[in-house]
């Protein structure tokens, strides 16, 4: 079973994009947000310090990184974000919660987009926005050739629907986002550093690594 002691720190992997993203989403004071695929919750952590007549919500489907987003929740003592562990594909969310849905690579993995993205519009109140983060084409990354490298031999093909790569191309993004109801979608491109191991804060990074940036706002 794995503990939170044995998760790996993709915190410390993406912290430039980590102050990218942040800067992205302008959180308000009274906002509510939907964090998805919020991991340890890093994210979710600084949208409710920003929201601070507001409130913040993490979903995530990984028992023990919910875990570890809790236990540094009430480590920094705060009140207004809370963590559910649930598939946001399907999750009844309330309708008309959240002024605001974000997702730092937490989007790219799910088995029907449009249904997804439709369930998340249905939570989200008219003219909230959608702020994702997501992967750049796979020729792009250079983390991802050496992962291939040193697993050559044996090393399994994503399934289909959990492809890390899979809202790379901005018109399949429109697509699928105008599809599920949403408008005036936006595309940035991005282009940081990734960082592994230990260390990552004091040697330099390898990269850069291309993501882009993706905003949309619900219809009204």
């Amino acid at each position: 079973m794995t503990g939170t002691r044995d998760l790996f720190d993709y915190d410390a992997e993406l912290h430039r994009y980590h102050e990218r993203l942040r800067t992205a989403l302008d959180v308000g004071a009274a906002d509510r947000v939907l964090d998805i695929g919020c991991g340890t919750g890093q994210m979710t952590r600084e949208a409710a310090r920003a929201a601070v007549s507001g409130h913040a919500l993490g979903v995530d489907i990984s028992a023990p990184m919910l875990a570890q987003a809790r236990r540094l929740s009430r480590k920094e003592a705060l009140r207004n974000v809370a963590f559910l562990h649930a598939d946001a594909q399907v999750h009844r969310f309330p309708l008309q919660r959240f002024d605001l849905g974000i997702s730092r690579f937490g989007t790219m993995f799910f088995t029907d987009p449009v249904a997804a993205f439709t369930n998340i519009g249905r939570t989200l109140r008219p003219r909230a926005r959608l702020v994702q983060l997501v992967w750049q084409h796979r020729d792009r990354q250079e983390w991802d050739a050496v992962i291939r490298e040193v697993f050559a031999d044996g090393h399994p093909q994503p399934a289909i629907g959990a492809d890390p790569f899979s809202l790379a191309d901005p018109a399949t993004v429109d697509g699928i986002l105008t599809a599920a109801g949403f408008t005036d979608v936006d595309v940035t491109s991005v282009h940081e550093p990734v960082c592994y191991g230990p260390d990552t804060h004091q040697r330099p990074p390898r990269g850069p690594h291309p993501a882009d940036d993706q905003a949309a706002t619900r219809t009204a």
